[in-house]
């Protein structure tokens, strides 16, 4: 595997600020905002009050519910990931319900977009559990993302990719960032995430098996990115990345050696591409038993992360970037910062 980091470069979005004394009565009046991300693999909510030019989490939660899993199959979400999915935002309500939420969106990606049944999933969601998922489009998806994370983007010239590797799909946007806002100059969704691209592929046995598996993934995703890769510019001197996602967040782990996640150093890491290739190859080669053994992947992960490795490696083909940004931030960021700009 990869050598430790034992210097690793970082960029924060927003400084730390120092905690300003409050008395204990007083918190139950603070506005609250939340933002829920129902993805094709992972629940995630957090809630917030804002604090300067930002904001200072008051709680979260995140669980790998697996809304897609045969999704690719069937066309339909099942069964059993509706139940898993429904028990996680009941979670997510009982949260929203004690922390007096004043402002909150709940948003559904790519599963939901493609299964015949998720407007019954969206439905059954919202009489168990009162929340009411948006299902966005993928434009909408690749500028929450953006606008979550955007921050986290290297100082430089011409334009930057940021890219955000999901369970369903893959977002890539082309943002020029010369303002005080990014503008997208373009972008694009390609059908392939970490669950649907290992559903419709799968794992070889063997060495050989696994590294013909991993070959095809590069070639499915390759194709599904060639329109846009035609339509990127050339000749860009240092090209700029940043991956939001639990690809990159896990392999920056994996980078760093750590023996668990931890996001405050993984949230905003410069990693060089080389060693994300390199961890990537090592992890392919890997058969399950030995990925689940790996601090920071373990069996949740571990059959799903070469695809993300794949469609990684793929978007380094495309933007051959030198270093790599990786934001554990994304999607429900951009939606707690139109919250709280429109509801301030």
């Amino acid at each position: 595997m990869a050598d430790k980091a034992p210097m690793p470069h970082r960029r924060d979005a927003i400084p730390p600020r120092p905690a300003q004394p409050q008395a204990r009565g007083q918190w139950p009046q603070a506005r609250h905002y939340a933002a829920l991300d129902l993805g094709t693999n992972n629940c995630r909510l957090l809630i917030v009050r804002p604090q300067g030019a930002g904001f200072t989490v008051v709680d979260a939660f995140s669980r790998i519910v697996r809304l897609g899993e045969g999704l690719a199959a069937s066309g339909r979400l099942s069964d059993a990931a509706i139940e898993r999915t429904v028990a996680a935002l009941k979670i997510c309500s009982e949260k929203l319900r004690r922390r007096n939420v004043a402002l909150s969106r709940a948003v559904a990606t790519e599963a939901c977009r493609r299964a015949s049944n998720g407007a019954d999933f969206i439905a059954r969601a919202y009489a168990e559990t009162g929340i009411h998922l948006d299902i966005i489009s993928a434009e909408e998806e690749a500028r929450l993302a953006v606008l979550g994370c955007h921050a986290l983007i290297e100082p430089g010239e011409g334009p930057a990719l940021v890219f955000d590797i999901g369970g369903g799909s893959t977002e890539l946007v082309l943002v020029d960032t010369r303002g005080p806002a990014p503008v997208v100059l373009d972008w694009h969704s390609a059908p392939w995430g970490v669950v649907s691209l290992t559903e419709s592929t799968g794992h070889g046995e063997g060495p050989d098996g696994r590294a013909a598996s991993y070959a095809r993934m590069r070639e499915v995703v390759a194709e599904s990115f060639a329109a846009f890769a035609r339509r990127l510019p050339r000749g860009i001197e240092r090209p700029r990345l940043l991956g939001t996602s639990g690809t990159v967040t896990t392999l920056a782990s994996v980078h760093l050696g750590l023996s668990h996640y931890d996001r405050a150093a993984v949230d905003g890491l410069i990693v060089p591409a080389a060693s994300m290739r390199r961890i990537s190859s090592d992890l392919a080669a890997m058969d399950l038993a030995e990925r689940s053994a790996l601090p920071c992947i373990g069996t949740e992960r571990a059959d799903l992360v070469v695809a993300g490795c794949a469609i990684l490696e793929t978007i380094l083909d495309l933007w051959p970037a030198e270093r790599l940004g990786v934001a554990d931030r994304g999607i429900r960021e951009g939606i707690l910062r139109r919250l709280i700009e429109n509801g301030a």
